[in-house]
């Protein structure tokens, strides 16, 4: 039975107009298909119950689905919006995001991938890329007779392009662009987006390695340097030079100088001092939010495919970190679904609900992959080789607040490692289960060769006798070999020798992703993925067709409308009276430390096989030394990455906005005709024939977006 007391909470305003936008079927007329949300629930079950061998067993597994989804099991977007959609989007994918093959270092691969990536996009997925394969500004070209541009002139081509391309499915394209901090156009890289409306399709990411976490904390200089191709090299006494080379990891190695161990031969362009640069990420992240940090060597090191994969780029929020044509296929658990008796002394969790959730869509997610609709015969490959999907959840900060604990707080912090481990467990048996039903995914039965470079990743292997030459199938390489496998051994030692023996139906079970749209419209607003609630009550600007800029909408937390219809209707974070204000619970996004965001997400991440979208909310006014200090604090707690958002409307307005935030900036800016204007950010503003608020008129001026929705 369905926890009715949250479920049956009716959907808000912006909730509702969010589902109906983003997720409800229309014909070509825009005549709607989808009558409410549960007729969108049922399209979807249906769809990813054709999947199963007969009859029988597709209505029984229809039903299943329903009763899952009704639970708060939540495919991401592209499922709820495409999946059994065919006869009116037949082009469209199931799949959220994907990672582009690898950019070689050519003109002939920038071309083919930005016509790849035009085509993804128009399937409905993201993209991400890594773009420091690309030779620096300023190499020389031989073929071309002249030196190259570099990599961030590129990163343009391929913005534009998706500024271009409408992203199917009513969405804008989404990209996420990655560079190695060792790249000796690093520093333009990170300034890039100080631009005003510079590689706005894209998020940036800079791959930090431990060597230049190690670099910044010892003061060391940080040499910065690209491959040398073959026929660069003078003679074989040329590369022992330490003053010209350095041998580093890349992900790219045909046409440059490889040693046994996989590292290749860099030749140096410049050397810095390790924290000029590390100062230079950390002003741009206080003042932009951008770029964002994934600790590279940590993400390979804990890869489930550790032993064929080296991961260079991630999906456009993080939470997937992707092989070369690796896709992102995504589902999440709303959480306060499973919360009895809320507010109350007897507020509980009820994990054994949540686990038969969970096995369930474990296998609903694991069918999306025989109606994935990538456009590209390479995806394709990647995702039936490897079945990888990503299961998280959304509403954790909302659920904490019904359970009577404070985000961030000892209690807390427990909940969540708790919860997401149960999550893991559950997931990795229903792997097994799927596997004896169905069969492995193929990459567990295939065998793979022992090559020095394991042997150096992976000392056991030479502790249990492997030797180079020798053959090893995938499954052991998986389950005996693999970091997080032998940490999900260190509880459930029996599950995992089975995954062993027979092999699982998938390589990767975990990711946490933001969740932002289907948590405001199905889950009425349910906190984003693993985040405390934004505020209680606030704003969001949202994009509106036939809108010259985005439309600020009011909204309040599904917390607020659930104690609101069960305790006190009359509360509100900021009541007058005593007896209306909210409980201790109640923590809103500002309420956490920067050091607790971490917390949270490191307990998470113990147990979530891929990587986590999380950003750590600081306050306008925190120290720059102290914000520097965050950084080191992810990865030192085992982060695999980290994002902060620090509130700067000079710099950009964001998603959601505090109605003091607003009144406390003041604009100024000039309109296309010349007109000054100077005002708060939540006056409204009489321009163009429309109403818009200062703040939200100044941002589309400023980074020249105004009109392009009207």
């Amino acid at each position: 039975m369905v926890n009715s007391q949250i479920s049956e909470i009716p959907l808000q305003g912006l909730s509702q107009d969010t589902w109906k936008s983003k997720y409800r079927l229309t014909d070509k007329n825009g005549a709607a298909i989808d009558a409410d949300p549960q007729a969108t629930f049922r399209r979807v079950a249906r769809a990813i119950a054709q999947v199963e061998s007969d009859p029988e067993r597709r209505a029984h597994w229809e039903e299943r689905f329903f009763w899952a989804m009704q639970f708060g099991a939540i495919p991401a977007g592209r499922i709820l919006s495409n999946a059994g959609a065919g006869d009116y989007k037949p082009a469209t994918s199931t799949i959220n995001c994907t990672v582009s093959g690898t950019i070689e270092d050519s003109m002939e691969s920038i071309l083919d991938h930005v016509k790849q990536a035009g085509l993804t996009l128009r399937a409905g997925c993201g993209v991400g890329y890594e773009f420091s394969t690309l030779r620096p500004r300023g190499a020389f070209v031989a073929g071309a007779g002249a030196s190259t541009s570099g990599p961030l002139s590129f990163m343009d081509i391929y913005d534009r392009m998706c500024a271009t391309i409408s992203s199917a499915g009513g969405r804008r394209g989404a990209q996420m662009g990655t560079f190695d901090v060792g790249h000796p156009d690093v520093l333009d890289f990170i300034r890039a987006k100080r631009e005003d409306g510079r590689l706005r399709h894209f998020n940036l990411s800079l791959l930090i390695t431990d060597e230049f976490v190690e670099a910044v904390k010892n003061n060391a200089e940080w040499k910065l340097a690209f491959p040398l191709s073959l026929k660069e090299v003078s003679g074989p006494e040329d590369i022992e030079d330490e003053t010209k080379y350095i041998w580093r990891q890349w992900p790219t190695s045909g046409r440059y100088i490889k040693r046994e161990d996989g590292a290749v031969c860099c030749r140096i362009y410049k050397t810095l001092p390790a924290r000029e640069i590390w100062d230079q990420i950390m002003t741009s992240t206080y003042d932009f939010a951008e770029p964002g940090f994934i600790l590279i060597d940590r993400s390979n090191q804990m890869n489930n495919n550790w032993w064929c994969e080296d991961i260079r780029a991630s999906n456009p929020c993080g939470e997937q970190m992707l092989p070369p044509n690796g896709a992102c296929l995504l589902g999440s658990i709303n959480l306060t679904r499973f919360v009895k008796d809320p507010f109350t002394p007897d507020a509980r969790f009820d994990f054994e609900t949540f686990g038969d959730v969970v096995q369930v869509f474990t296998r609903m997610l694991d069918n999306v992959v025989e109606i994935n609709g990538l456009p590209l015969q390479e995806q394709q490959e990647e995702i039936f080789r490897k079945r990888r999907h990503g299961m998280g959840y959304l509403g954790l900060g909302s659920a904490l607040a019904m359970l009577n604990m404070r985000y961030g707080h000892t209690e807390a912090v427990q909940f969540t490692e708790t919860v997401t481990q149960q999550m893991a467990i559950a997931g990795w048996e229903a792997a097994l289960e799927l596997s004896r039903e169905k069969g492995p995914a193929p990459i567990m039965t295939e065998e793979f060769t022992v090559t020095s470079e394991m042997l150096a990743k992976r000392p056991e292997m030479a502790r249990d006798g492997l030797k180079v030459g020798d053959r090893v199938p995938g499954r052991v390489l998986h389950a005996r070999y693999s970091r997080y496998m032998q940490r999900l051994a260190s509880v459930v030692p029996e599950l995992v020798r089975e995954l062993e023996r027979h092999g699982a139906r998938f390589t990767h079970h975990s990711s946490i992703a933001p969740t932002g749209t289907i948590a405001l419209s199905v889950g009425n607003n349910a906190s984003n993925g693993i985040e405390p609630s934004f505020a209680h009550r606030y704003f969001r600007n949202v994009i509106k067709e036939g809108k010259k800029t985005k439309e600020r909408s009011e909204v309040v937390s599904l917390e607020l409308l659930a104690y609101r219809q069960l305790v006190n209707p009359k509360a509100s974070p900021d009541a007058e009276h005593s007896e209306d204000r909210l409980p201790a619970s109640f923590v809103a996004s500002d309420d956490v430390t920067p050091e607790q965001h971490v917390a949270m997400q490191a307990a998470a991440q113990k147990w979530v096989d891929s990587s986590i979208s999380k950003t750590v909310n600081v306050p306008t006014d925190m120290p720059f030394e102290r914000f520097k200090d965050l950084y080191m604090l992810a990865h030192e707690q085992g982060l695999k990455g980290c994002t902060t958002f620090r509130f700067n409307p000079t710099a950009f307005q964001g998603v959601l906005v505090k109605e003091q935030d607003l009144k406390n900036t003041v604009y100024v800016f000039k309109t296309e005709g010349g007109e000054t204007v100077r005002a708060r950010g939540d006056e409204l503003i009489e321009y163009d024939g429309e109403t818009h608020t200062a703040a939200n008129l100044y941002d589309a001026l400023k980074e020249k977006t105004y009109g392009l929705h009207a």
